[in-house]
């Protein structure tokens, strides 16, 4: 079972034990946060300026939509009184709609990232497919899902897609192999509709994204998907995703290795302009 790419499964968990996702953990805490603010007399404008977030994340995780990272959870602790009753609460927040367990620390990481580098070779990334594309993967998972899991997989997906507009300040990278887009998963039509995507999505100033050509001599990514990310302290992470399962990476030697190897496949991908000039003409060829 792949986790395409960005964690999304069925039954998730290193080594398969799947549990059951459920968001009422999420949205109790977001309905604490939202009687808190209302307390204060303040509104999701106002607190997201104090806190430092967007007043969509704030509405976010009001919602029960999205799992709030350890700095989003002080910070309103802090503006809402500092009793310290929503970092207890915080404590038990340990499921997230349509996100695998052993992807959800690194989906904390993700939202509050200033840069992110993602190298794929499998499937698009989560962060740039379109609904038909996420759907199409959703559709060829085994053990087979059913219509409700597809839905609540793709709202996690494109939850996590607002990150590439809410953070204009986050720096994205990806560097992707022409391949994904020669394989035509879906079909043309869905193909045709993911490049019209990524060419609307890399005219944003925080996202590049290259091509590895198909026919390339050397390429340092051999060895299979890599993700990085720095948190606002300057930390370093990385995520390596498998069939079964993910692993977080945060021992300095080794990210220390993998930034080098994605730094080498920067300079082996057609340059920006390059890439985007293929992207277009793969897509006049549909």
């Amino acid at each position: 079972m792949v986790a395409d790419s960005d964690g999304v499964v069925g039954m998730g968990g290193i080594g398969g034990g799947g549990e059951p996702e459920s968001s009422d953990s999420l949205r109790t805490f977001g309905a604490m946060v939202q009687a808190l603010r209302e307390h204060a007399g303040l509104s999701r404008e106002e607190l997201a300026e104090v806190i430092g977030y967007s007043k969509h994340m704030v509405a976010s995780v009001e919602l029960g939509r999205r799992m709030p990272d350890a700095a989003f959870v002080e910070g309103v602790d802090r503006a809402l009184g500092g009793t310290g009753a929503l970092l207890a609460a915080a404590q038990h927040l340990g499921r997230q709609p349509g996100l695998a367990a052993w992807f959800r620390k690194w989906a904390r990481l993700e939202a509050t990232a200033i840069a992110l580098y993602t190298y794929e070779c499998r499937m698009v990334p989560g962060l740039l497919q379109t609904e038909a594309y996420a759907r199409a993967l959703f559709s060829d998972r085994l053990p087979l899902l059913d219509d409700a899991q597809i839905e609540e997989h793709w709202a996690a997906r494109a939850d996590r897609q607002r990150l590439l507009r809410e953070r204009p300040n986050t720096a994205y990278s990806f560097i992707l192999e022409e391949q994904l887009f020669l394989r035509h998963t879906g079909g043309a039509g869905v193909t045709r509709e993911l490049l019209d995507h990524l060419l609307d999505i890399v005219q944003l100033r925080n996202v590049e994204i290259q091509i590895m050509p198909l026919v390339q001599e050397s390429h340092a990514g051999l060895a299979g998907p890599v993700q990085l990310l720095e948190t606002p302290e300057n930390r370093w992470f990385a995520y390596c995703e498998g069939q079964r399962g993910g692993l977080l990476v945060s021992d300095a030697k080794e990210i220390s290795v993998l930034q080098s190897r994605y730094a080498r496949m920067r300079s082996q991908a057609l340059t920006i302009p390059d890439s985007v000039s293929l992207l277009q003409r793969m897509r006049g060829d549909l």
